[in-house]
């Protein structure tokens, strides 16, 4: 394929995939999707798309992306919290080097009251991502994503929750091998439900990140017993106007909306999630409005 057809393949997908569930490469094009789902009375969750950084140069980069971000947020008085990947911010470098990052990144958004989420990824990295996490649980302001898919999820969603955590609960996104996740998609769902079951009667705030609908109206009867205080989140360009009615009918809903030039990766795991592929692919042929 010659360099023009390439562009032309290239700039297709761009508008088609990344397009849809990207807001753009720039902070400025995070805020303005925040701030549409904002008038709709939608709370933003924004993230710098880039992962398993492994250069200092670039990961000093993401995190004054994420201080510009931070600063934007308050300029315009968005309703809006960020999520950053342990990856993005030094873990494959050092435990201690991605420490010292996360902190000053938390630090900086407490003083501005920014909720900060460290999201999680690879199983590999499970551990320190916790460890990252319990460092800054301490001050306040802070989230972490827990993984359904993953066996050992309920252990961790167990003695996080018993220490004060507020957790996001996703099915997740990552491929694994069969002794430390749940390769079917009923196995994936099952345990959702019996993490969100611990979160219901051992947490008092927390996120079920979900589009899966029987999920959200099981976490909706539960609520209605528990009385906790509860957000939903979906991705930005899935499921927008389920989103749009869970929040007219008096609900605490986020999106999550990625942004950045490192579009690709992220699109091409959105496609690959288990159990989620067809519903993605649905996105993109049907209009979301917001």
């Amino acid at each position: 394929m010659d360099e023009a057809k390439s562009g032309i393949v290239s700039d297709i997908a761009e508008r088609v995939f990344a397009g849809r569930w990207i807001a753009g490469p720039y902070v400025k094009d995070a805020m303005n999707v925040a701030l549409r789902f904002n008038a709709n009375c939608i709370g933003a969750i924004i993230n710098y798309l880039g992962e398993a950084l492994s250069e200092k140069k670039e990961i000093s980069y993401t995190i004054d992306i994420y201080s510009s971000l931070i600063g934007s947020i308050i300029s315009k008085s968005a309703d809006s919290q960020i999520s950053i990947k342990p990856t993005q911010i030094g873990l494959d470098i050092s435990y201690q080097y991605a420490k010292k990052n996360y902190l000053k990144l938390a630090s900086a958004a407490r003083k501005k009251g920014v909720f900060v989420w460290l999201d999680m990824e690879e199983s590999s990295k499970v551990d320190d991502t916790i460890r990252l996490y319990y460092s800054a649980l301490k001050f306040g302001n802070v989230g972490i994503c827990i993984q359904s898919y993953l066996r050992r999820s309920e252990e961790d969603i167990t003695r996080i929750a018993s220490s004060g955590g507020i957790i996001r609960l996703v099915k997740g996104a990552y491929t694994e091998p069969e002794e430390v996740a749940y390769g079917d998609r009923a196995e994936v769902t099952r345990n959702y439900y019996r993490l969100m079951q611990i979160l219901f009667t051992n947490s008092r705030k927390f996120m079920i990140a979900t589009h899966d609908m029987p999920i959200i109206k099981r976490a909706l009867i539960l609520n209605k017993k528990y009385h906790r205080e509860i957000e939903f989140a979906m991705l930005n360009g899935i499921r927008n106007m389920d989103a749009l009615y869970l929040a007219r009918k008096g609900n605490a809903v986020r999106i999550y909306i990625p942004f950045g030039p490192s579009w690709l990766k992220y699109s091409i795991r959105r496609l690959r999630e288990a159990g989620h592929a067809s519903l993605v692919a649905r996105s993109l042929f049907s209009r979301q409005r917001i």
